[in-house]
């Protein structure tokens, strides 16, 4: 059988996986080594019309001043039907064309790994895109359209959960079969699925008999940095402050839109539209915190937007070890020094953390079993390390239940043994 790509493309990192002579091999895109097994799922567009992904497209808007076009978490916009095309300096990109960027990097990656073409991919997605039936199908249409785009001839999709499940099967000895409650978390969305998986010979056979249940929800990673921007920095830029507007003397607060724009890095860049900037400026006008409303413009023109937010993702995840973390940035003449503490992420989060609760026991109960007869509790993907995520599968299912192994590539090593289970020409 010719080599066939499995490819993760997440809301936050890709990677690549290459089934080939019966076995499955993570591949480094974007270094030689195991730190390059993850590849930023970022553009950078610069001034002299260059193109960079990964962790090149970081390396790039750094070094030219955070000037140019960066992109990230482009995997969000593929369900939302509003957001067809962005135009980039003179040029017009549809979705799929910056999804196909990313992708023909990481086939030309592995067919360099290879030493050979290939044409036949696996490509992971989440349980739901969306829970609308209809934009659920346009983002996978749109991510197929991407992979022919990026040269790929024959594509298959497997739900992410169910890879990982694959991934987990491979620790089984010969003939032990386990019922196993998958938790998938990546930037985007967490994704759920209870499924009979049987390790050795079995491994091999069509697996949709096996798969108990599945569910979603849109609650993942970049949502948990949006809250602690929301909470506890987003009164930098202007969340709390107060202006009139024209002919009036009512003090009126910034539009939420405005803010809840800013607390979503992906969609910052969205603020730079006319009628919002000219509304930002009407704001600064009569506002009572000048320097919040002059905060909130530098993000939008100097497009810092990615660094704050790395200081908030890392604070987020030295609370996974430690009770206490601050926020630390620094730009211009903004200065953000916030403590954080693990309990106060947990309640400005809850009701995060009760919609993510709320589809683990959905799942549950979809795949017609009760706690005691889930053998095994898998979690994968860099949210999964959260302690209350841990917490909350432990109360239902008992700590000693649960696994973590490989947190970022379990999903794409699986996406590699589904290879088997779809008919290829």
């Amino acid at each position: 059988m010719q080599p066939v790509f499995g490819i993760d493309f997440g809301t936050t990192n890709s990677a690549l996986s290459i089934y080939h002579n019966g076995t499955v091999e993570v591949v480094a895109v974007d270094g030689t080594d195991r730190s390059g097994e993850l590849m930023r799922s970022v553009l950078y567009f610069n001034e002299d019309n260059e193109i960079f992904a990964g962790n090149e497209a970081v390396r790039q808007y750094v070094g030219d001043g955070a000037a140019g076009r960066f992109m990230q978490s482009i995997k969000t916009f593929l369900p939302n039907t509003s957001f067809d095309s962005t135009e980039i300096f003179g040029k017009r990109y549809a979705i799929d064309d910056l999804v196909a960027i990313i992708l023909r990097q990481i086939k030309a990656r592995g067919e360099t790994h290879l030493g050979c073409p290939v044409e036949r991919v696996v490509l992971g997605r989440p349980v739901l895109f969306s829970t609308d039936p209809a934009k659920d199908a346009v983002a996978e249409q749109r991510l197929e359209k991407a992979a022919r785009k990026a040269g790929f001839k024959q594509i298959r999709f497997q739900y992410e959960p169910v890879a990982a499940a694959l991934a987990f099967e491979e620790t089984l000895q010969p003939g032990q079969e386990r019922i196993v409650f998958i938790g998938d978390f990546g930037g985007g969305t967490s994704d759920f699925s209870v499924i009979r998986v049987k390790g050795g010979a079995f491994a091999r056979s069509d697996r949709r008999s096996d798969v108990l249940s599945l569910g979603g929800v849109y609650v993942a990673g970049d949502k948990f940095d949006s809250q602690i921007m929301w909470d506890k920095v987003a009164h930098y830029f202007g969340r709390t402050a107060r202006y009139k507007t024209l002919g009036k003397d009512d003090w009126v607060t910034v539009p939420r839109s405005i803010i809840y724009t800013l607390c979503q890095w992906h969609r910052i860049p969205l603020l730079r539209a006319r009628k919002t900037r000219e509304h930002i400026r009407v704001i600064k006008g009569s506002t009572d915190n000048r320097q919040a409303i002059q905060h909130l413009e530098n993000i939008i023109d100097d497009n810092f937007g990615y660094f704050l937010f790395q200081a908030i993702e890392s604070a987020k995840c030295r609370l996974s070890d430690q009770e206490q973390a601050r926020i630390s940035f620094t730009e211009r003449d903004l200065c953000i020094s916030e403590q954080l503490s693990k309990l106060e992420f947990e309640s400005i989060n809850r009701e995060n953390f009760r919609q993510i609760a709320d589809c683990i026991d959905d799942v549950l109960a979809r795949s017609g079993l009760l706690p005691d007869r889930i053998d095994s509790v898998f979690l994968t993907g860099g949210t999964s390390r959260i302690p209350h995520i841990q917490a909350l599968f432990a109360e239902r299912f008992g700590r000693e239940k649960l696994h973590t192994r490989q947190a970022f590539t379990s999903v794409v090593h699986g996406l590699g043994a589904s290879v088997p289970l779809f008919t290829w020409s």
